[in-house]
């Protein structure tokens, strides 16, 4: 429609010459100038088709207005609304879950840092340990993943003194004792324990194996403390402090003895002993 034609037919109050009210995708309404054309170029369309179309259109719309739920336009900016709410929350979660995948990748990379750290040194300290104990042999642990030790454990192999290598729970009984003892030992190079509890570990050893343990715990008295069951006298001969328990009369009793003192004691009778038989036989020589 050109400048000047249709006065006084605009849609609604105030509205400027060749002014249009228009909605946009929001639903907010606003005026829009419309654009003005020449004559040369309204001269190719017809005012009587134009009226036509326009009337058909209406009727369409009409026609539309009467089937089609004019409600989902706000169901639509509702839902649209909520998903750009649900958007910033997956994108907070998102960030929450890398930061926490990272500090759990770098705590993994730890533990495993400290683990072979330690790995490492026990394995050291066990094949120094079997050789002192063993007098010759060797022993090797041995991860059986090396990318994740975590998953599959540990292999204890051994090679006693002048035999072929085994897995541990193909050896002796006092083979499996020297293995464990060695391995015990490892550990406690690599993380001292104050206290140790040993419950008859030198039964299944010779006395030759049961003098080279003893000697060995003795040593490491001067940082931790044993207590020790155990019925070899070449074995309890090295303690401190010894507890002796026994039965009489179906009453349990137990007797704890200082074997310094009591060697002292032993030494002083024995020579008292001597001293009291030099002096008789010189009475009776008289």
């Amino acid at each position: 429609m050109s400048k000047g034609e249709g006065e006084g037919e605009g849609e609604g109050e105030g509205e400027g010459e060749g002014d249009a009210i228009v909605e946009d995708q929001s639903g907010n309404r606003k005026r829009k100038r419309l654009p003005e054309m020449e004559e040369d170029a309204l001269a190719k369309y017809s005012r009587k088709e134009l009226e036509t179309e326009i009337g058909k259109l209406e009727k369409e719309k009409e026609a539309l207005e009467k089937i089609a739920n004019m409600g989902a336009i706000a169901e639509y900016r509702k839902k649209e609304k909520h998903y750009l709410l649900r958007i910033t929350e997956l994108d907070d979660v998102t960030e929450r879950r890398q930061q926490a995948k990272k500090e759990y990748d770098d705590l993994k990379k730890l533990r495993y840092e400290k683990f072979m750290d330690g790995f490492n040194i026990i394995t050291f300290k066990l094949k120094q340990m079997y050789q002192m104990i063993t007098q010759g042999g060797d022993a090797e642990l041995e991860l059986v993943d090396s990318l994740d030790p975590f998953s599959e454990g540990i292999v204890f192999s051994v090679r006693p003194p002048k035999k072929s290598w085994k897995n541990i729970a193909n050896l002796s009984g006092g083979e499996k004792t020297l293995s464990s003892l060695a391995l015990v030992f490892a550990l406690h190079h690599f993380k001292p324990t104050p206290l140790y509890v040993m419950d008859e570990i030198d039964a299944a050893l010779d006395f030759k194996n049961v003098s080279i343990v003893a000697h060995y715990i003795k040593e490491r008295t001067k940082d931790a403390q044993f207590i020790i069951i155990s019925l070899r006298n070449n074995m309890f001969e090295l303690a401190d402090r010894l507890v002796g328990i026994y039965k009489t009369k179906n009453c349990t009793k137990s007797v704890t003895i200082n074997p310094k003192t009591f060697q002292k004691r032993l030494s002083l009778s024995s020579v008292s002993s001597r001293a009291l038989g030099d002096r008789t036989n010189t009475s009776e020589t008289n």
